[in-house]
């Protein structure tokens, strides 16, 4: 992995270094208005971290590629996540301060990792899936080229699933 800079932000491949700043991120409760609750702990944080520097899941057939997301002016401010399938698939995954909702980050963050996956890791179609509620997650998806898909069977009733292509930049 390696560190992604875009004009206001750069993306720091997550390390067990990150835990103390990222607790005082993830402690935002408007976060997790939709699902998943804050970390335990920083020490639980640390260990979560530590364990995910390997950067390969415990069989060894995914890549588990975890950025954390730093504006360039300050700290860090969220993170964004790719697990990599041998199929050349990639499921996505990003979380972001409140506070820095609305002003395009969490784009500029996305369309970066995005880039990354298909240059990098010949990554060709990504998706995400996210609970039907969550209109803000709908929104960043659709301003990124994703559309909706048929659920699998990883996906649950409350739940939605996105596609996007990246071989040409479009939707799948």
């Amino acid at each position: 992995m390696r560190m992604i800079a875009t004009s206001r932000l750069t993306l720091e491949p997550q390390v067990a270094a990150h835990a103390e700043e990222m607790f005082g991120v993830l402690s935002d409760p408007a976060i997790y208005e939709h699902e998943n609750q804050p970390p335990a702990s920083i020490e639980w944080l640390r260990e979560r971290f530590g364990g995910l520097e390997s950067r390969l899941s415990a069989h060894g057939r995914e890549q588990w590629l975890n950025w954390v997301i730093r504006l360039r002016t300050s700290g860090l401010i969220g993170y964004v996540q790719a697990t990599v399938l041998p199929t050349e698939r990639a499921a996505i995954a990003y979380v972001m301060s409140s506070r820095y909702w609305g002003r395009g980050l969490a784009r500029e963050a996305c369309e970066a990792m995005l880039a990354e996956l298909a240059g990098r890791y010949e990554v060709r179609t990504a998706h995400a899936v996210f609970k039907r509620n969550n209109v803000r997650s709908l929104h960043l998806l659709e301003r990124l080229g994703f559309a909706a898909a048929s659920p699998g069977a990883d996906v649950g009733p409350d739940e939605l699933l996105m596609k996007r292509s990246l071989s040409t930049g479009g939707e799948a």
